[in-house]
């Protein structure tokens, strides 16, 4: 496989940052994931978090180095971090659900694959153009296809936070599937939370990409939207990845794995910090960062097998 990948989470105006992004590769297999934690922190982020290193975590176990069924993979893991969830709530005799959405895509075999719960998205472009992108399972998209609203009007509508589909709660998830959906060279794929798509219009965000190689797409894509969304911004995460060659420039960060070894792997996952917003002393230790990690590894280790 060849392709250039870049991924940036920053906190925007809020407190806190409770969205989560990994990515890893294998010599034949990659996976890209966003998470976007529901709930007040400390719970939003242990839902993102668990369901981004559940991923993650068993990507590694099964790309040895392809999986045998990356749709299978996707529902199976999706619905076990699901369950993670649950078995945390249940731990620590919480009265509410921490809850997240997700979207999680396999590229292999030059072929992409994904998966998504709520309104995390993935784009899909070629050529400059739209060629895909997820349905969000919220009220608003259902608005949209009613015709009720604008795609515009998707953003700024006061009912816009209500999500019908995510992992955690007392529901399981419905998990939307994709299409086996074959790459060519140049291809881009972008998963992002809405602290992003809310505030660029598709025509906006195809521009850069098509624009810009993928290392400075996207910092370029949060700047923009960071920007916007000013002191009142939402969390904003996103991964771009571009297939092949990247051909606007030379890119130091485009990768080959075919010469790398069949049992190894590469993971970039950002995970918890305790630094406030404008110089908060924040309300989450060192050491509680350490125990939920801890308590992560536990609800997530008896799907992991």
């Amino acid at each position: 496989m060849k392709f250039s990948i870049f991924q940036s989470s920053r906190q925007g105006g809020r407190r806190y940052n409770q969205d989560r992004l990994a990515y890893s590769y294998s010599r034949d297999a990659l996976l890209m994931v966003v998470a976007d934690g529901m709930g007040g922190h400390f719970h939003g982020e242990i839902a993102s978090q668990i369901a981004v290193q559940f991923l993650a975590d068993n990507f590694q176990k099964q790309a040895t180095p392809a999986l045998k069924d990356p749709f299978h993979f996707l529902v199976n893991t999706l619905n076990h971090a699901h369950e993670a969830i649950g078995d945390y709530v249940s731990a620590h005799g919480l009265s509410e659900y921490p809850r997240t959405t997700c979207v999680a895509c396999v590229v292999q075999g030059k072929h992409a694959y994904w998966a998504h719960v709520g309104d995390t998205r993935l784009y899909f472009f070629r050529g400059g153009k739209l060629v895909f992108r997820t349905r969000d399972h919220s009220l608003v998209q259902q608005l949209l296809e009613q015709g009720k609203i604008t795609e515009e009007e998707m953003t700024t509508h006061p009912q816009r936070n209500k999500i019908y589909n995510c992992l955690g709660g007392p529901v399981p998830p419905d998990v939307e599937l994709s299409d086996k959906t074959l790459l060519r060279e140049g291809d881009t794929l972008l998963l992002c939370s809405d602290g992003l798509w809310g505030l660029l219009s598709t025509g906006e965000i195809a521009s850069i990409l098509d624009t810009y190689p993928i290392t400075a797409a996207v910092p370029e894509l949060l700047d923009h939207a960071e920007l916007r969304g000013g002191e009142e911004g939402d969390n904003l995460s996103a991964i771009g990845m571009c297939w092949g060659d990247e051909k606007r420039q030379f890119n130091p960060r485009s990768i080959s794995t075919a010469t790398m070894p069949l049992d190894s792997f590469t993971v970039q996952l950002n995970s918890f910090n305790v630094e406030g917003d404008g110089g908060d002393v924040p309300d989450v230790t060192e050491a509680d960062i350490e125990r939920a990690i801890a308590e992560i590894h536990a609800a997530i280790e008896k799907y992991s097998k």
